[in-house]
């Protein structure tokens, strides 16, 4: 029986040890990189230029509305009953329009970001996944989802550079 236990006991150690020895832990920090990439510049002016888009669209939504409102208003006196209520349908319409072009544009904004980010984030884990194989990391963890970690732990200036692009500042959101 003592054999078994001092058998199992060195076993344990064993493991605990070959665990120890292979897990390598490194984070990273996904926003700083992005900011980084030159392409980071172009992403941002056009989700910028798109945004104006649909502001300027929403715009027109609106003026047609309050120019449509303040007619009605000013006509309301003069209009039969079946006009100020075709009147007062279309301006309600148009007020639904607006509203749903307002859902529609808050969803087709993130749309366009994550259709204008995913080749930069495939680019950014391709490059995590290139530097953790070849420096034996196990692990990779991005720094948004860590309490503490060490700042010898951070990969985020040798992810860069495995991108080509020499680090402009320091990562942040480590610890």
């Amino acid at each position: 029986m003592k054999l078994r236990s001092l058998l199992f006991g060195v076993f344990v150690l064993f493991a605990v040890s070959v665990t120890a020895q292979e897990l390598k832990v490194g984070y990273t920090n996904v926003d700083y990189i992005l900011t980084q990439m030159p392409e980071a510049k172009q992403i941002e002016a056009d989700l910028k230029a798109y945004e104006t888009q649909l502001q300027n669209r929403l715009q027109a939504k609106i003026q047609e509305f309050q120019t449509k409102g303040q007619a009605f208003q000013s006509g309301y006196q003069t209009m039969t009953d079946i006009e100020r209520a075709d009147k007062q349908e279309e301006l309600q319409n148009l007020q639904a329009s607006i509203e749903k072009f307002q859902r529609d544009a808050q969803q087709s904004m993130q749309d366009k970001e994550l259709q204008l980010l995913q080749p930069a984030y495939d680019k950014i884990q391709k490059a995590i996944d290139d530097v953790a194989k070849e420096n034996g990391f196990t692990h990779v963890f991005r720094s948004e989802a860590l309490l503490f970690a060490k700042d010898s732990d951070e990969i985020s200036n040798i992810v860069l550079q495995k991108m080509g692009i020499t680090p402009k500042a320091a990562p942040t959101g480590g610890n």
